[in-house]
């Protein structure tokens, strides 16, 4: 690929010492988002019912007042009481209601146009019955990439109050409540940075549940060797890695790191770094429209133009150039 041999330095020492699961929960996250953050504050007063539609968006509702159901498409319904936070991570359809089986209306037309053009706003049903207060946010998901933990995922993620304690996410519940609270300066970029925490959060909550005793991403992650292996990648995915790099670095021989690390994600060590290469390449082009192609390609690990182009259209189906100009195109993933 005609990128450096540079001898590898040591592992840098965040890869040794910080919360591995938090911190690709926040690459994944920070990857496969489109936009800007919706949100919004509500208020709606019984009866009352909005229904979100299966597409592109992920989405997290936090329930700040009263208590509501959460009833997922061809699903059972889901009740939601005070401090009860729902991740619902790959666009499933569901509408939140205050009471099973009530009618409920699209959310396109309680806000007056497409979902993925909403403004941070304030919204109300008024109604005579009791009130439920809701936090609700998200953003357009990338349709091209997909983190395979993002595969894995169920279509619902339900964190309780009780459950919660000791996650943070409490903390950031009340961050983003307080914050919704105000109306100044910054307040849309603070909220948008909190709405991605409380992903982060709730990915995590769900990791830390399977732990090692479950196979896959949530072992992966809490593997001693497999999730330095991963942290490094994540941190530095434009250094020249092989697996025989990554085994040294890591401290385990090759022929096994290279085993547990297949078993574990469902991928080879290099066929997961040049997946989140192209992830993190996709990213750049999105954020930053300027940035030469050859420098997106430099950060990446390629000193070919040529090379990364190919690589990319392999992965994406598209040209670097081809991908960055669609994300200007209308509709509904902003394409």
């Amino acid at each position: 690929m005609g990128m450096d041999t540079q001898i590898l330095a040591p592992p840098n020492t965040r890869a040794r010492s910080a919360d591995v699961v938090a911190d690709i929960a926040a690459d994944v996250v920070a990857a496969t988002r489109r936009g800007s953050a919706l949100y919004s504050r509500n208020r709606f007063c019984a009866p009352w019912g909005i229904r979100i539609p299966a597409g592109a968006l992920a989405s997290v509702h936090v329930v700040t007042a009263g208590a509501c159901w959460l009833t997922p498409d061809d699903g059972e319904p889901v009740h939601l009481a005070r401090g009860d936070v729902v991740l619902v991570p790959a666009g499933l359809g569901h509408c939140l209601v205050d009471s099973p089986g009530r009618p409920a209306l699209a959310i396109e037309d309680l806000i007056g146009g497409p979902l993925g053009e909403m403004a941070p706003r304030d919204l109300a049903i008024a109604g005579d019955g009791p009130v439920t207060g809701l936090l609700c946010g998200g953003y357009l998901l990338e349709a091209d990439l997909r983190h395979p933990l993002t595969t894995l995922l169920p279509p619902m993620l339900h964190i309780t109050a009780g459950r919660a304690r000791g996650t943070g996410l409490p903390a950031a519940v009340d961050l983003l409540s307080a914050e919704s609270e105000r109306a100044g300066p910054g307040t849309a970029a603070v909220i948008a940075s909190l709405i991605d925490l409380l992903f982060v959060y709730v990915l995590r909550a769900w990791l830390a549940d399977r732990g090692e005793a479950e196979a896959g991403w949530a072992a992966a992650l809490h593997d001693p060797a497999v999730g330095e292996a991963l942290a490094m990648i994540h941190i530095s995915p434009g250094r020249p890695w092989t697996v025989d790099m990554l085994a040294r670095a890591v401290r385990v021989p090759r022929a096994t790191f290279a085993r547990r690390f297949t078993i574990l994600t469902g991928q080879s060590p290099m066929a997961y770094v040049t997946m989140w290469r192209m992830t993190t390449a996709a990213q750049l082009l999105r954020d930053d429209r300027t940035l030469p192609l050859r420098e997106v390609a430099r950060r990446v690990g390629y000193d070919s133009e040529f090379a990364f182009a190919r690589a990319f259209k392999r992965i994406t189906g598209d040209a670097p150039g081809r991908y960055r100009a669609a994300q200007r195109a209308p509709g509904p993933a902003g394409r």
